[in-house]
């Protein structure tokens, strides 16, 4: 019987390196905050697009949760359009 692996996040689980994982984490969890934010403000895609001067279809692709289509400057860009401002804290791996 094979040996089950436990990851701590699916991104290091799918990523074929400890670096393309971390990358994943961070542009998820951008994506995710201006998911809520576009929630929290009941925009509709078209709208959110304005705001984060997008296109609607780009828009739509961020809420389906295609992360592999946009790169961390992307999604600094979108979040600083709203009027957000994102801070990076670096930590020692454990």
């Amino acid at each position: 019987m094979a040996k089950s692996q436990r990851f701590a996040s699916v991104w290091d689980a799918i990523e074929n390196t400890p670096e393309e994982a971390e990358n994943m984490k961070l542009r998820s969890a951008l994506m995710m905050v201006i998911e809520q934010y576009v929630h929290g403000k009941k925009l509709t895609q078209t709208e959110a697009a304005k705001v984060f001067g997008v296109t609607q279809p780009r828009m739509s692709d961020l809420m389906r949760g295609k992360v592999s289509l946009f790169s961390l400057d992307v999604l600094v860009t979108m979040a600083s359009a709203a009027g957000m401002s994102v801070k990076l804290q670096v930590l020692e791996a454990a």
